[in-house]
Order: C-alpha cells, then sequence, then structure tokens
C-alpha cells in the first residue's frame, strides 16, 4: 500500500459498512429519482454553481502554492461565470476557452511537504488520511455558503446532486469487488499520492499486455443498462444458499444466453456488462453470472471448499445454470428460445469443458445449442506459469530503482485514467510495466479467492489469523503466493483427501484431454487472439485441427481479451451464436 499505513482497519472497516449501507440504501435510490426528475440541464447547472461559488478556496490555495496562472485564470473564470454565467449557473468561461485548474488545502499541504501516513475512512465522506480530512475541514471552512446560514442547504443541494450522477458507477463497484474496502484503499493510496509521473519509456514494449490494458476503456453505450435487468436470486439444492444472478428479458420470445466470467469475474463486471448490453441489443436475452473462483459462488453455490478441479467447477456451474433455466422457465413461460453459452477466459475453458462432457449428463441436464468460447486457456499450467512470471516482473529492473519505479507505474495508471489517450495512442507503458499490471490484478484476485476459501474453512496453510475486520497482514502474506503455490499448499492436499489424484488434475487441467470429445460436438465455437499469451505454442493449431478452422474465428491481435469491445469481436460473437 506504499507508504500510507492502516492501523486503524477495524474502526475503518466498520465506517466503511456504515458507509455503505447509506449509499446504497438511501442516496443511490433517492439518486436515481433525483436524476429522473430533475433534466440533465438543471443539473448541470447546479453543477457549475457550486464549482462557481467555491472560487475563494480555489484561489487562496493557488496562490498559497506560488501558481498565479492558475490564480489569475480561476479569477476570470469566476468574473466570467458570475456575470455572463447568469451567478455561475451556466459555464461560459469553458465556452470561451479559459482555462480551468483545481486547487485544495490538501494538495496545498501535499506541496508544502505533508505526506499522508495513516489510511482513514471518514463517516459520509469515505475514504481518505489525516492529510486530507485537515484538508477537507479547510475547503469547508473556505466555502462561502457554509457561512451564511440560508444558504447551507445549498452546499448539501450541490453534494447530493453531484453525488447522483456517480453513485450507480460506486455501487457496481463495491458489488463486483470482493473486498471493496480494500480495493477501495488501494485506489485511493494511488490517486492521493502526490507527484507527476515520468511518462517516458525507458524499455521496449509488449504488445499483447498492452493490448489487453485495453480493456479498462470498454464503456457501456447505455449507462442505465445494468439497472434495466433483474437482479434475482435461486435456491441451490446442493448447498441450501441462495445465489444471485441478473437477467435482461426480451418482451418477446428470443433465444437464451448465459454469459460466464473469467477468474474471479463478477456478473455485474464491466466485461461481462458490455458483452450482454451487445447481445441484448441484438435480440437475445441475457443472464449473466459469477465466475466459479468468485468469493459471491464460493460461498453460496460450489460444493466444495476451494475451486480448482474442474470437475467439481463444471458441476457446481451446470447445477447453477440449470436452477436458473428452471426459475426463468417459471417466470417467463413461452419466453426462453435456444439456449446458449458464452464463457470467456476461464469461463471460456469452462464451457468447453462443458461442451466435451455434454453426453455424460444426465438427460434431463441443461442442453446448450452453441458453446462459444473466448480467449480461452488450453492447458491452465501454462496460464498460471505465465501469470506467476508477470507478478514478478519488476524483478528485472535494479534492486535500487526497483520500488521507485513501481511508484511511478502506479502515478502513470492514475494519470492515464484521468486523462485517456487517444484512440489509436499507445499507452505508455513498457514491458515490465504491463507485464506487472497484469499479473498483479491476477494476483489479487488470487488474494480474495484464497482469503474466501479459508475464513470458509481454514486449512491453517496461511500464517497470519484469518479474520474478516483486519485483513492486512494476511493480505500481504497472500499475496507473496504464486497461483503455484495455491495449487500445491491447499488445491492439491484437499482435492487428495477427496481421492483426487495429482494425475487427475494434469488430465482435467488440459483441454487437450477431450480432444475427441470436442472434435465430435458440432456445436462448439472459439473466439481467441493469435497473440494471447495464455496460449501455449500450438495451442491455437490445436483449436484448429480439433473443431475446424471454420469453427475457430482468430484475430492477429488483442492479447488476452484486449479487443473484446471492438466491433469486429462484437460482430464474430453473434456470428458464433448463430
Amino acid at each position: 500500500m506504499g507508504a500510507m499505513t492502516d492501523p486503524l482497519e477495524p474502526m475503518n472497516r466498520g465506517i466503511w459498512v456504515a458507509n455503505r449501507g447509506i449509499l446504497e440504501n438511501v442516496i443511490h435510490p433517492s439518486g436515481r429519482a433525483w436524476r429522473a426528475v430533475v433534466p440533465e440541464p438543471a443539473r448541470n447547472s447546479i453543477k457549475h454553481f457550486a464549482r462557481n461559488a467555491t472560487y475563494p478556496g480555489r484561489v487562496v490555495n493557488h496562490m498559497l502554492q506560488g501558481r498565479w496562472d492558475g490564480a489569475g485564470d480561476e479569477s476570470v473564470r469566476f468574473l466570467t461565470n458570475t456575470t455572463a454565467g447568469v451567478g455561475g449557473f451556466f459555464d461560459v468561461a469553458t465556452r470561451w476557452d479559459i482555462p480551468k485548474s483545481n486547487a485544495d488545502f490538501a494538495e496545498t499541504f501535499m506541496h508544502w511537504g505533508w505526506r499522508p501516513q495513516t489510511y482513514l475512512m471518514l463517516p459520509v465522506f469515505g475514504p481518505s488520511d489525516e492529510c486530507h480530512a485537515v484538508g477537507l475541514a479547510g475547503d469547508r471552512f473556505a466555502d462561502p455558503l457554509n457561512h451564511v446560514d440560508s444558504l447551507r442547504y445549498v452546499t448539501a443541494v450541490a453534494s447530493f446532486n453531484y453525488l447522483s450522477t456517480t453513485t450507480s458507477d460506486l455501487v457496481r463497484f463495491i458489488e463486483t469487488s470482493a473486498d471493496s474496502y480494500e480495493d477501495g484503499k488501494l485506489l485511493w493510496v494511488h490517486s492521493a499520492t502526490p507527484g507527476t509521473p515520468d511518462m517516458s519509456l525507458r524499455g521496449p514494449l509488449d504488445l499483447p499486455t498492452l493490448e489487453t490494458l485495453g480493456l479498462a476503456k470498454i464503456r457501456l453505450r447505455d449507462r442505465d443498462f445494468p439497472e434495466n435487468g433483474r437482479r434475482l436470486h435461486v435456491r441451490m439444492d446442493s448447498t441450501g444458499r441462495r445465489v444471485p444472478f441478473n437477467c435482461w428479458m426480451q418482451k418477446n420470445p428470443a433465444p437464451l444466453v448465459y454469459i460466464n466470467p473469467g477468474v474471479g469475474g463478477h456478473r455485474m463486471a464491466m466485461l461481462i456488462l458490455s458483452i450482454a448490453e451487445h447481445l441484448f441489443e441484438n435480440g437475445y436475452s441475457v443472464v449473466t453470472t459469477s465466475s466459479a473462483f468468485h468469493p459471491e459462488f464460493m460461498d453460496n453455490a460450489s460444493t466444495s471448499h476451494l475451486p480448482g478441479y474442474p470437475p467439481i467447477d463444471r458441476a457446481d456451474l451446470m447445477a447453477l445454470f440449470k436452477t436458473i433455466d428452471e426459475k426463468l422457465e417459471s417466470d417467463y413461460p413461452n419466453k426462453l428460445g435456444e439456449r446458449s453459452m458464452i464463457g470467456y477466459s476461464m469461463g471460456g475453458f469452462h464451457a468447453l469443458h462443458l461442451a466435451a462432457t455434454e453426453n455424460q449428463r444426465g438427460a434431463d441436464s441443461l442442453r446448450f445449442s452453441r458453446y462459444v468460447a473466448i480467449n480461452p486457456p488450453v492447458e491452465l499450467s501454462y496460464g498460471v506459469k505465465k501469470l506467476d512470471q508477470y507478478a514478478l516482473a519488476p524483478d528485472a529492473w535494479p534492486a535500487d530503482e526497483r520500488d521507485s519505479r513501481i511508484d511511478n507505474m502506479f502515478l502513470k495508471a492514475v494519470y492515464i485514467a484521468r486523462n485517456p489517450p487517444a484512440p489509436g495512442e499507445i499507452i505508455p507503458f513498457e514491458a515490465t510495466e504491463s507485464k506487472f499490471l497484469i499479473g498483479l490484478s491476477f494476483r489479487m484476485v488470487l488474494r480474495d479467492m484464497v482469503f474466501a476459501s479459508q475464513y470458509r474453512n481454514n486449512l491453517g496453510v496461511l500464517e497470519n489469523p484469518v479474520s474478516n475486520w483486519r485483513r492486512d497482514a494476511v493480505y500481504q502474506e497472500i499475496l507473496g503466493y504464486r497461483y503455484e503455490d495455491y495449487f500445491v499448499k491447499m488445491v492439491v492436499p484437499y482435492y487428495a483427501g477427496r481421492g483426487v489424484k495429482m494425475a487427475d488434475f494434469k488430465r482435467e487441467a488440459d483441454l487437450k484431454t477431450y480432444s475427441r470429445a470436442l472434435s465430435a460436438n458440432n456445436k462448439v465455437r472459439i473466439i481467441t487472439n493469435a497473440n494471447d499469451f495464455i496460449h501455449a505454442p500450438g495451442d491455437v493449431r490445436w483449436m484448429k485441427n480439433t473443431l475446424g478452422s471454420e469453427n475457430v474465428h482468430v484475430f492477429s491481435n488483442g492479447g488476452h481479451l484486449g479487443n473484446l469491445a471492438q466491433p469486429e469481436t462484437q460482430a464474430a460473437i453473434l456470428r458464433a451464436l448463430r
């Protein structure tokens, strides 16, 4: 977490639980009502007025930092918007190309040398630290609206107006994250770090991992699409627990597609939603479920304590699909057409596993008219080793430079998130940086998997206590684990007690085991990229030889899922289904 520590973690987590309740149960529903009642031009005017009114705090902080150009620009903007903009309700200054620059007291304190040390979770206001908490108090004091009793409500209205435009994204972030407190802390620490990143490239590029980072640019065409569907639950006979899923149903009878994500993927994550939106727009009803490796699935739908043995995972997935299908048949009689399944990454591996074992399932099993696998791994051990290597990519840097270069990499990531590159522009990450970002993201998925499994059934492998309220130490321990460690130290010993041998793992973790069954199933389609780093040499050739070249669509570039939002890839998905 960089130089910032979290000694107050139990208290912070308690405040976060309260904040989350307020956000999900009060601010979010009232914010949706506000957006429905107040037209967007009026909401924008409130936003402009609020920013114009807080001009004194900005100009003071610009001067305290010696940024006289910023102070001058903000003064001109204030005069322009107050007069021509009718009291600030219209942002005329932006239309006249007058520069905008923000400044607050926390920024001033850091300019003077204050470096935040302690992470804080503030009631209502959310993530912070001691520097930003004091700065927030200064900003509130500098807001002239807070010194006029009759106008104090304006600040509250302006704050609520701002939140109303962001609550949907915040609630989805909370819902999809296995530990929204920890992920929010990580984002805060790196976004609150002062400094300007060095954007220069000090090494060669790695196109497959750079293209994979393009996933971060995926956006929905309709921001309200997630809320236009339904969140439902089914009770699993196998576990006795309720499992949530999401669905978007066409008004008229339509084919139904089940979408299952990759390792750690959630049913409402941006990637799976982008596929669902595309299919729904093209006449399909859609169901999304969480990955067998996501804590939501592990806690409610998994019949084992540890995911990772394909026959168990695929059986649990199929049981969930069948239970959902029975509910939808009951809720939407005569509305469901042919069923298909789409899985991407590890979800694609499971789709191929299900296709290969289709004839082994009972006659009452759910049948799919098409199995579509997008960027599936073929040999799990190869993909796991590659991800473990990427997580250790910074070891290639000199030891005395490593920490500073990692910090700069995170600064670059924050800067790029705030200033997205133009279409076609190369994201300025060298090979070591892009590999590490991907390796780290998968390592964090592993962290959540291991913690969820050990909180549910502690095998005694971890040295630190598995506490729900104080996770920092055990998280640091788990982040030192490789995927190989997870399998060797936890998964293999656990399943050995259930009679599964190492030879069984090796056989089931390689799709080549099912070459004959996949070749005989004419309902299987694969969409992948030639430069996907989870493919071993020869994997794409095996796909074509097994399924036939006409059933395997290979793009030359895209890395791992990096081109999923491209029109060509979306068109290929529709062709695969049809």
